[in-house]
Parts: structure tokens; C-alpha cells; sequence
């Protein structure tokens, strides 16, 4: 599991560090069960404040991964036929 912040405020950061390692400023990895891993998301959510974050680990199907997004970003995912993508809004279209 791969979590990545931009513009997470300290307490977050914190708190993800008690479960992952922080490999680089905002980018945390570990292995864990998909109940914990669910519980680590709900702190990303109920924490990020007016950042963004992404998470993604390894899953059973074509890409071999999963992720999620959280926060405002250029890069939002899309649903192409059952393959999960991702588009990048314009750079005039981003309110970020």
C-alpha cells in the first residue's frame, strides 16, 4: 500500500507515520489488511483538511493495483470500461 499527501497538515503526517513508512516527505508505504487499510483511509479523510491524497495497493485484477483520490487534483480518476484511469482536467479547468 502506497499513501501520497500534498499540503497534509502536521497531525496527519504524524498519524500516518504511526503505521507507514515515510519513504519521502508525504509518501508513506506498508502492507497491511484490508480492514486496516480502511481505517487508515478514514483518518486520511476525516484529517486532510484543504489537502489532496492518493492510495493505492495491489489487487487481484487486470492492473494488478486499486487506488483512490481524495482532495482537489489535476488528475482525476475514470471508469473505462471496468479499468480504472486516469484523466488530467486542463490546467485552466483546475481550481486547486
Amino acid at each position: 500500500m502506497v499513501i501520497v499527501v500534498e499540503n497534509a497538515p502536521p497531525r496527519l503526517r504524524g498519524r500516518l507515520a504511526v503505521w507507514l513508512l515515510e519513504i519521502r516527505a508525504g509518501v508513506y508505504v506498508g502492507e497491511f489488511s484490508a480492514k486496516t487499510r480502511e481505517m487508515i483511509w478514514r483518518h486520511v479523510e476525516s484529517g486532510l483538511e484543504d489537502g489532496n491524497a492518493v492510495m493505492a495497493w495491489s489487487a487481484r485484477n487486470e492492473s494488478g493495483f486499486e487506488f483512490r483520490t481524495l482532495g482537489p487534483n489535476r488528475r482525476m480518476p475514470v471508469d473505462f470500461d471496468g479499468l480504472e484511469l486516469v484523466s488530467f482536467l486542463p490546467a485552466g479547468d483546475f481550481q486547486g
